[in-house]
């Protein structure tokens, strides 16, 4: 049976971190400062990864961040490349 008061109380999801505490020291949370900023996916990750290395996933956190730079870097080649066709065309 389904707890009717169950959502009587909803806290505000910024007071809490699921999964440790490593965001809890900064003056602004990573969340905060992506969504803040209107970052993207790809800057949001890398905020993300970056600032959390130290107290969290050390050097595959580093690793993640070289990763989706990677990423990007062939996305923005292949938008390039895209981009340079339809030039050519006109």
């Amino acid at each position: 049976m389904t707890d009717v008061g169950m959502f009587d109380k909803i806290d505000d999801p910024q007071d809490r971190q699921i999964g440790g505490r490593h965001y809890k020291g900064y003056a602004i949370s990573p969340y905060d400062f992506i969504s803040q900023n209107k970052l993207n996916f790809f800057q949001g990750v890398c905020i993300k990864y970056l600032v959390r290395y130290l107290e969290k996933g050390g050097e595959e956190d580093l690793q993640k961040v070289k990763h989706y730079c990677d990423l990007e870097i062939s996305r923005l080649r292949k938008d390039k490349k895209i981009i340079e066709k339809r030039k050519m065309r006109k």
